[in-house]
């Protein structure tokens, strides 16, 4: 690139930066650039387009097409050469604009006499903003310098729109970061909550685009991109031999680092007289729309680790620690890409709602959002590009849908819906103390599930008869080593404490798959979900395993005990696992230490395998609780990670119902205890449907039991069963549509 190229440039910067600084509004500001643009690249034409909403383009200010067409002429995202510019983010260089195909001609902006075009995308950080445009009555291809000048002038501008510079009237002047948003994710954790946002990692803001000294701009990079190669060094050689993906990451890290592509661009963007500041950003942003047009599965996830890497670079240029100093608002929903266990922890229950863009249903963040009972929205692409600290925000874990900067109306309807579940929790509070026992003098226990000394409240607040599953995991997960006995065993007194008499079922430690320990190196494994995990764990690592057996026993002091063994697949599992136990109460009992009063010891049968086992498991096993979650996923071969499939099968499928009555004419032949865990046991209408199976205790989250508790209370168990069985005998897939018929005319549901 030649000196005087970049000096050009440097002066079409330094113009902008005056017009920018004038005292004018943000129509006379875009006014002005756009005849700056014009007469600095000598083209007959520059126009602004900016997005009025996320489909339309506006023409918001010209040089040399019709003023009139301003605010007039809009077009759909990917109509005519602006258009595709838009959807694409992708540059436009053509001679012969007519001849191009999707070519579209607006009659009222007096184009037809034009014939090159160069359009580029105004965007920042994958947000889009806009399109720049340039036009000449000459039949010329634009040179490479003047597409990279361009490209610089568009960054500049995309700053200015992120500070408010073009501020004006109409929806395309609109203040940036104003209009309401809905975006629909996935629920994490049922619930709804109204609050304000607050990111957990806010957005670096750059004051500065344009520098006058290049060569203070150029060493201030260097520094920082020294400074950053350190820390990736540092990062990959502390993180050792540990989680194999994190592994990936940091040395995806170090390759941006060491790149000279990325650092030669950044260079020449200083070059042309942008701060080091934007010229971090301005790569971000070309790469980030290449990343995501790529076909490449894997290129797009190195998308995040390009953004993060670009964000600590710019941190350090700036200063802008993850800490900005702003205060955490009332009633806070946090917005996140992603967030570990310990630091949503940090947080704790005094956030009313939490929305990440990726995350999993399984993962360690929803995990802890279910055990504070925090309404969570996972997949909500572009939450953190849109929203600002402070923002009103709607969240409805229900359907998994977030309102972000919400108008009154949805406000209003949210606000009824939140007033309904009130009033709804406050009738249940009034059975809180009953039985649910049906009409026709079926009682069901109704136990809660749990993971954190947070959860134990809820025991008397639910009305809940006990903890049917208490996640130990969740004390491995968030810590950086593993826990020492003592620690766990004084964790799971208090439990035992807190529980005040009720019993208790402690499953053992569940990892693998989606659940992975900072600590604990994990396998190579196409399929984690049917790999390494839970039991299979245990058995192949048994310190762990007489750790936790240990610390269990002496935790109980002699109250009762009830130990679960996770993702049990045959007979001899279990009986290797029981061994453990049986083994660790001999050494207790020769060390003196007291022994519990009684112990159950049961499994979780979330295999199909299982439930074909031999008579002797079930004679065997003190109890069985069926893990819903996990053995629908692979009852219907549906992984509950994949929307695209997992909706497809329906709980009350007419062949998982009756498998889940076969489990229990199973047990019943042999008198084994057996209950149902999992997020469809805390569904009334499938709750009722279980109870008329033969299912006599469900486990569920502790905000479920009342309205499971309310329909079972109001129901005939025995007139749901027969109203299943002529359902199951007339051909139909699901029982759904004539168990909700019944339950309406028996007025019990609306």
């Amino acid at each position: 690139m030649s000196e005087s190229t970049e000096s050009e440039s440097r002066k079409l910067l330094g113009r902008l930066r005056d017009a920018l600084a004038e005292d004018s509004a943000g129509q006379a500001r875009l006014d002005r650039i756009t005849h700056l643009i014009a007469d600095s690249m000598q083209t007959e034409v520059c126009s602004v387009y900016l997005f009025r909403d996320a489909e339309t383009l506006e023409l918001c200010a010209t040089e040399g097409l019709n003023a009139e067409a301003v605010h007039k002429t809009r077009m759909r995202l990917g109509e005519g050469l602006v258009g595709r510019v838009g959807k694409f983010s992708r540059v436009v260089n053509t001679a012969n604009a007519p001849a191009e195909p999707g070519f579209r001609f607006m009659p009222e902006t007096g184009e037809e006499i034009y014939s090159s075009f160069l359009g580029v995308p105004i965007q920042r950080v994958g947000e889009k903003l806009g399109v720049l445009v340039v036009q000449s009555k000459q039949a010329r291809q634009y040179s490479e310098d003047e597409v990279y000048a361009l490209e610089v002038v568009a960054m500049v501008l995309a700053e200015m729109a992120e500070l408010g510079a073009f501020v004006g009237e109409g929806e395309a002047l609109s203040r940036l970061h104003t209009h309401p948003v809905m975006l629909k994710g996935t629920v994490g954790q049922e619930g709804t909550a109204e609050g304000r946002v607050y990111l957990h990692e806010p957005r670096v803001v750059v004051t500065n685009p344009i520098a006058d000294d290049p060569h203070a701009e150029l060493r201030r990079l260097n520094e920082a991109v020294e400074q950053l190669r350190v820390s990736v060094d540092e990062l990959l050689s502390n993180a050792g031999t540990g989680d194999k993906e994190q592994l990936q990451v940091l040395e995806t890290y170090r390759m941006f680092a060491n790149s000279r592509g990325w650092r030669r661009r950044m260079e020449e963007d200083i070059a042309r007289g942008l701060s080091a500041e934007a010229a971090v950003e301005k790569e971000q942003s070309a790469a980030r729309a290449r990343l995501e047009q790529s076909p490449d599965a894997y290129l797009r996830d190195r998308l995040h680790d390009l953004d993060d890497l670009s964000n600590r670079l710019l941190r350090i240029l700036t200063g802008q620690g993850k800490d900005t100093g702003a205060e955490i608002p009332d009633n806070p929903v946090l917005v996140a890409r992603n967030i570990g266990p310990a630091e949503l922890l940090d947080y704790g229950r005094k956030l009313k709602g939490i929305v990440l863009e990726e995350g999993s249903v399984g993962s360690h963040a929803a995990i802890v959002a279910r055990a504070l009972a925090i309404p969570l929205v996972i997949h909500a692409e572009r939450i953190t590009t849109d929203a600002l600290n402070g923002d009103h925000i709607l969240v409805d874990g229900e359907r998994g849908v977030v309102h972000l900067r919400p108008e009154d109306s949805v406000t209003s309807a949210f606000r009824d819906k939140i007033a309904m579940q009130t009033q709804a929790q406050e009738r249940y509070s009034s059975i809180r103390d009953l039985p649910a026992t049906s009409k026709c003098g079926t009682t069901v226990q109704l136990m809660m599930n749990a993971g954190l000394m947070a959860d134990l409240p809820s025991l008397v607040g639910s009305g809940a008869e006990g903890v049917g599953l208490f996640r130990t995991e969740l004390q491995f997960l968030i810590r950086n080593s593993m826990p020492r006995r003592a620690e766990l065993a004084a964790i799971y007194a208090r439990v035992m404490e807190a529980a005040q008499g009720k019993r208790v079922v402690f499953r053992t430690l569940d990892i693998g798959s989606d659940k992975v320990l900072p600590y604990m190196k994990p396998q190579d494994e196409p399929n984690p979900a049917l790999g390494w995990r839970a039991i299979r764990v245990g058995l192949d690592k048994p310190g762990v395993m007489r750790m936790q057996l240990q610390a269990l026993i002496r935790a109980a002091n002699g109250r009762p005990l009830s130990i679960m063994f996770p993702f049990v697949a045959q007979f001899d599992e279990y009986r290797e696992a029981r061994a453990f136990v049986e083994g660790e109460l001999h050494r207790e009992a020769r060390l003196g230490h007291p022994l519990p009063e009684k112990i159950e010891i049961g499994a979780m049968l979330e295999t199909p395998s299982l439930a074909y086992a031999p008579r002797q498991f079930f004679e065997m096993t003190d109890f069985i609780s069926i893990g819903g979650n996990d053995l629908k996923q692979f009852f219907f071969a549906a992984d509950r990670e994949n929307e695209r499939v997992r909706r497809r099968y329906d709980t009350l499928n007419v062949s998982y119902l009756s498998f889940i009555e076969q489990i229990v004419n199973r047990c019943n032949e042999t008198g084994t205890p057996v209950s149902f865990c999992g997020e469809d046991a805390g569904k009334p209408v499938e709750a009722v449907c279980f109870a008329a199976m033969g299912l006599r205790q469900l486990s569920m989250r502790p905000a479920s039991i009342g309205p499971v508790k309310n329909l079972l209370r109001r129901v005939d168990l025995a007139e749901a069963k027969a109203v299943i069985d002529e359902a199951r005998t007339s051909g139909v897939q699901s029982v759904r549509k004539s168990v909700l018929e019944w339950l309406q005319t028996q007025d019990v549901i609306a």
